[in-house]
């Protein structure tokens, strides 16, 4: 999209100039709109579960922003003949229970007829135009702080593949449709300096986002990091998605990976998720703070996985 003539427009606070999650326009001195959308193929076989995780994932990048989630607007594009009403009522239901549960409303949207199921929403949300949160802006010393365990994308391999285990697919299904609001309401209570979510580029490829072009780098302590039950099993089979690659392939001149962390590890940590958990950076005094507010306050998985390093100028050292 380089060289594009995009429109611009001075109440713009965050746009498409930056890998930000979501854009934020202005409207008063108290009060900017954030706006994203996101829709994907089906990743579970359960209709609902498909509604709870696609509906899950287009608010986090709200959330992500330091925002609340307002309003949404259904995406569709449906193979009717095929599939039959019935499916997408249950998807629509398990959209609908997540937004009743954020607290947002849907106001319309959009469908049309195509060979593919794709589903998901455009969500608007409001935030301080003081208190956005973008994805860079760590500091030297911040504590690296992760809200949900690794290991979606492989596990949804597995899935396809007919080799996960009902309770494997049961934990990743929850761990998907969880909402970020409970991770978000906690943050915004602390002064986190970066934000993001987890999502398609895995958490080396948002990590190396959160410093690209910056004078800092990051040490991650991968034994800190969450893991979702059978996902190392499932790597180590080679059910890796093409995604891992293209995400390793992409970042790999900004990574360093020490000795001890093996090829499967590595692909875990480059898994491209879905409706991933919230990455912070927080100081380091106050940081275990957090994480035990966080964990008070039900997001049981949070961890400190590494730290923000002025030694390591845009690399992140994986140990």
């Amino acid at each position: 999209m380089c060289g594009l003539p995009f429109p611009v427009d001075e109440n713009v606070l965050i746009g498409i100039g930056t890998a930000d999650d979501a854009g934020v326009y202005k409207i008063s001195d108290e009060l900017a709109l954030i706006q994203t959308v996101d829709f994907f193929t089906p990743i579970v076989d359960d209709p609902f579960d498909f509604g709870l995780i696609a509906a899950a994932n287009a608010l986090s990048d709200v959330y992500a922003m330091g925002g609340v989630p307002k309003t949404a607007m259904n995406l569709v594009a449906f193979p009717l003949a095929k599939l039959g009403g019935a499916v997408l009522r249950e998807v629509l239901l398990g959209g609908i229970e997540k937004l009743k549960e954020s607290g947002t409303v849907l106001i319309g949207g959009h469908s049309i007829e195509d060979d593919e199921f794709k589903y998901g929403l455009s969500v608007t949300g409001f935030v301080h135009p003081k208190k956005i949160l973008a994805n860079q802006g760590l500091k030297v010393g911040d504590c690296l702080i992760l809200t949900k365990p690794l290991g979606t994308g492989i596990i949804n391999t597995a899935i396809k593949g007919g080799l996960a285990s009902q309770s494997t697919i049961d934990m990743a299904v929850k761990i998907m449709a969880t909402l970020n609001k409970y991770a978000a309401q906690v943050m915004t209570q602390f002064p986190i300096t970066a934000c993001t979510d987890i999502t398609g580029f895995g958490l080396l490829g948002h990590l190396a986002e959160m410093i690209s072009g910056t004078e800092i780098g990051i040490r991650i302590d991968s034994s800190l990091v969450q893991i979702l039950p059978e996902t190392v099993e499932f790597a180590s089979m080679g059910l890796v998605p093409s995604g891992s690659h293209r995400n390793r392939k992409f970042r790999e001149n900004m990574v360093e990976l020490k000795s001890n962390i093996s090829p499967v590890m590595r692909d875990i940590l480059f898994d491209p998720q879905t409706s991933g958990g919230l990455l912070m950076g927080c100081p380091e005094n106050q940081a275990e703070n957090l994480v035990k507010r966080l964990i008070d306050n039900g997001v049981e998985e949070s961890a400190i996985i590494g730290q923000v390093d002025e030694n390591l100028k845009g690399i992140i050292r994986v140990e």
